[in-house]
């Protein structure tokens, strides 16, 4: 890390910053360029002709810091996340792997290549280089830690046992879950947001590679929502049913309600996760053809809101409060004891911060219909207190559910950030 800081000094004396293909610029024998320190996993920085790309400052969020970024940072325009299966059964091998990981993270959030280029053409390239010349586009690179990595099959696989948190363990089963194998559970997590896909893929795709020999890729799933660009007034994403998603969330502004409702605090279990927080994720199937065919009442009603605007039914603002005491004129509830939103709600105490993104697979070819619907990602400080007891009143009553199926389900405690010159997981391992 001390050569990435020399290279981050050595490029503000020059005024710059380089992209992905300013440093391309630089491969090849004969090219002409200056080539600024590497190490390790550093990366190589090109003056050509006294020419750079210069990245802009608001596409790069900071890799470092006390906690890690995405999970209260603005959601990005799409998501690539993945659960991997540790193979090593040496601690030092994981303890290696973590700090691999955040030396390239910490290049690729900055629009770096994750390793020197070679101009020996019988070696394969460190980089990938499908993000050559593209811009950071905001990426976050989040990572997590599954109950398994603690104890699997009754074992200490880590030595760690006696530091897993009471919190972090296997979700219950809900009524209707229709979990498969193949989208459930998960030693480890990275999640990756960008502002372009791409970018987001490269960044897994490269951590996935950098892990070869110590973990597998158990299963992935992209994700997209609506672009700054379609929507200049960010207004709140809709789902693939039309609606409004994500309304209720808390103020990820407001520090007291993120210390309350999302950040692990000392003394919650084990203090290595204090500035962590617990990740949920869930796959959901939606069934579009059916809900399709539902009508705009119905549909509203499956809701408690209204599609148009996403205001509470019988209100006129989508922000404003529930009032579940609200009649219309045939004195019945505006909003039915059945419907998504008043179940969700509960009486108002549980809270999480929702940021699922919608998928597209494809087509299903067992129906012969999309297969498409919404990566639920939530985070949350004690998910026994917040998700568990949402989704149980949901999976018993939710309406919804008529429309929905779940598919996908796992657990993460998500670390705490990390100083420059540390590591992701030093807490953990300390």
């Amino acid at each position: 890390m001390e050569a990435n800081s020399e290279i981050n000094n050595e490029s503000t004396k020059v005024g710059k910053k380089f992209s992905r293909r300013d440093i391309l610029k630089t491969a090849g024998i004969g090219g002409v360029g200056v080539l600024i320190g590497a190490s390790g996993l550093g990366g190589i920085l090109s003056i050509t002709e006294g020419k750079a790309s210069k990245i802009e400052s608001g596409d790069v969020v900071p890799f470092f810091g006390k906690l890690q970024q995405g999970i209260t940072t603005k959601p990005q325009n799409h998501v690539y996340f993945a659960a991997l299966d540790v193979t090593t059964t040496n601690k030092q091998d994981l303890i290696k792997l973590f700090k691999d990981w955040t030396k390239a993270s910490a290049l690729m959030t900055e629009g770096k290549s994750v390793g020197e280029l070679t101009s020996n053409e019988f070696l394969p390239p460190k980089d990938t280089g499908e993000a050559a010349g593209l811009s950071p586009s905001k990426l976050t690179i989040t990572f997590g830690v599954g109950p398994t990595l603690f104890r699997k099959e009754n074992q200490d696989r880590f030595g760690l046992a006696h530091k897993q948190p009471k919190e972090l363990k296997e979700l219950p089963k809900f009524p209707l879950d229709a979990l498969e194998e193949e989208w459930t559970g998960g030693d480890l997590c990275i999640q990756a947001c960008a502002d372009d896909l791409q970018v987001a893929f490269h960044a897994v795709r490269n951590l996935v590679r950098i892990a070869r020999g110590k973990a597998t890729l158990r299963w992935a799933q992209s994700g997209f929502q609506r672009t700054a660009q379609a929507d200049p007034k960010e207004g709140t994403p809709r789902n693939l049913f039309g609606f409004k998603d994500g309304t209720a969330n808390p103020d990820i502004k407001d520090e007291k309600q993120m210390n309350e409702q999302v950040w692990v605090q000392p003394g919650d279990g084990p203090n290595w996760l204090a500035n962590g927080s617990y990740l949920v994720v869930r796959k959901i199937q939606m069934f579009i053809e059916v809900w399709d065919r539902t009508t705009l009442k119905e549909q509203e009603n499956t809701f408690g809101r209204y599609r148009n605007n996403g205001a509470p039914l019988g209100q006129k603002n989508e922000f404003a409060k529930l009032d579940f005491s609200h009649k219309d004129e045939n004195g019945q509830d505006y909003i039915p004891v059945n419907s998504h939103t008043r179940l969700s709600h509960g009486d108002g105490t549980q809270k999480i911060l929702r940021r699922a993104y919608s998928y597209s697979n494809g087509m299903d070819v067992k129906t012969g219909s999309f297969d498409a619907g919404l990566l639920f990602l939530c985070f949350q400080r004690k998910p026994s207190k917040q998700f568990i007891p949402i989704q149980q009143r949901l999976s018993k009553m939710d309406k919804l559910n008529e429309y929905t199926s779940h598919k996908g389900s796992a657990i993460f405690a998500c670390l705490p950030g990390c100083k420059q010159g540390g590591f992701i997981g030093e807490t953990l391992f300390s």
